[in-house]
């Protein structure tokens, strides 16, 4: 395939740049799911002359359908950009890319969109989506999915879409959190996803952190015993990755604790450990939820996390070697090699 890359970029350039002209349309549509000729063209940076000659070629070959909301991909179009995917990827390098993430880490797989989500909307829309595919691949009859909170793992349930109803999957959260935002709480993403695919969901209505005491007594009442029995035996756990002070912040650890963690060299912080530069734990939060033998136990770890400012967050997490699959940005994965 790269062969046939490299001599298609010397003697048919142009053919090459109307393939990923058209690609760019057909994806931003898939990333927007609806939208009119005029945005699409700001956003692609085109004339509406020039689009519109493009749209009607699209909509001609069946890949798009028009409504009076504006354009949508047809199911065509969808497995057009299915299949045109590793092609798309080797030509823009993130193949490459890929690998020598998952070869530097040691992973299973690594899936790289292209971009950056600290500064692209788009960006961050892609990695839900893709997230939300590897996870729907990942699953099997049966499987109990923990899933943690934050604005990127409810960006993937916006995004996840299964073929028939998972009547006999579970999602549970895999840790508590009524500390933040309800719409990012892993309550909330564990009931939306369940909710998307007709699969079923448990609730654990703890504080996302507590004293050790606290978290003893709350430990005794039977009906949190019973979720966090459930959270614990989860087949596929789900979790995005911040930088420490952020997350410790976010999840109101006191300044003292806070000055030591960064003290003693915390970067990262994954479902409420801290991790030094060399994936080192350096802390853990007390809470009801997913012990790291839970993680080690699970099938499949998917971590989930994209911008360049979460580079070196990344690097740490993946060090201390039990996440399977990566699915980050083209910004982030190169961060993360720089600091591998």
């Amino acid at each position: 395939m790269s062969k046939i890359l490299h001599v298609q970029k010397k003697l048919v350039p142009d053919l090459l740049q109307v393939m990923k002209k058209r690609y760019d349309i057909l994806h931003r549509i898939l990333v927007s799911g609806t939208v009119g000729r005029r945005s699409l063209a700001a956003s692609l940076d085109l004339t509406e002359r020039t689009l519109r000659a493009e749209i009607d070629l699209l909509r001609e070959q069946g890949l798009l359908e028009a409504g009076t909301a504006g354009m949508t991909l047809s199911e065509s179009g969808r497995r057009l950009l299915e299949e045109m995917e590793p092609l798309v990827k080797e030509l823009f390098g993130l193949a490459e890319l890929e690998e020598a993430v998952r070869a530097k880490f040691g992973l299973r797989q690594v899936i790289v969109v292209a971009g950056d989500s600290d500064v692209s909307d788009e960006a961050k829309r892609e990695l839900g989506r893709a997230g939300g595919r590897m996870l729907g691949q990942a699953l099997a009859p049966g499987d109990i999915v923990a899933v943690m909170g934050g604005t990127t793992m409810a960006n993937m349930a916006s995004h996840f879409k299964v073929a028939s109803l998972l009547e006999d999957n579970w999602f549970v959260p895999a840790r508590g959190g009524l500390g933040e935002s309800v719409d990012y709480q892993a309550n909330t993403i564990a009931a939306q996803l369940a909710k998307k695919t007709g699969a079923r969901s448990r609730m654990l209505h703890v504080p996302d952190h507590l004293s050790e005491e606290a978290y003893q007594t709350i430990m005794m009442e039977p009906n949190v015993r019973e979720v966090v029995d459930m959270i614990r035996r989860a087949n596929i756990v789900v979790h995005g990755i911040g930088d420490a002070s952020t997350m410790a912040r976010r999840r109101k650890l006191d300044e003292d604790t806070i000055g030591t963690l960064l003290q003693d060299g915390a970067l990262a912080e994954a479902f409420g450990y801290y991790f030094n530069r060399s994936g080192r734990v350096m802390h853990r939060t007390a809470n009801a939820g997913l012990h790291l033998e839970d993680i080690e136990a699970a099938r499949t770890v998917i971590g989930l996390a994209g911008g360049r400012s979460k580079g070196e967050a990344i690097a740490a997490v993946l060090r201390f070697g039990h996440d399977d699959i990566l699915v980050t940005d083209e910004a982030a994965a190169e961060e993360a090699l720089k600091h591998g």
